[in-house]
């Protein structure tokens, strides 16, 4: 049974996996155009989502800049959540915290 702190923190990496693939999926309709970004509602959630993530890749993108036009960072950071969480489990079972 997990400590209900490292649960917590899994939760919390577990809803920003799922930020950071909307922001992903975002990126791609706007950059499409299957999305109005001049919308005010639109607008509002671009901004949230580039707010929330923005930090994150930005600091990904300073080591491992674009490939080829090809922002690899959403990967970095889904590798380095799934590493935390997997960590957050081992030490969870292995010291019962």
């Amino acid at each position: 049974m997990l400590n209900p702190i490292a649960a917590l923190l899994i939760q919390v990496l577990e809803i920003y996996k799922w930020i950071v693939i909307a922001a992903v999926i975002v990126s791609w309709l706007t950059a499409f155009n299957v999305i109005n970004s001049h919308n005010n509602f639109v607008r509002t959630c671009l901004r949230i989502l580039i707010a929330m993530t923005e930090p994150v890749f930005r600091q990904v993108r300073r080591i491992l800049p674009p490939i080829s036009g090809l922002d690899l960072s959403p990967i970095v950071v889904f590798v380095i959540i799934w590493f935390l969480q997997y960590t957050i489990t081992w030490a969870s079972f292995r010291f019962g915290m």
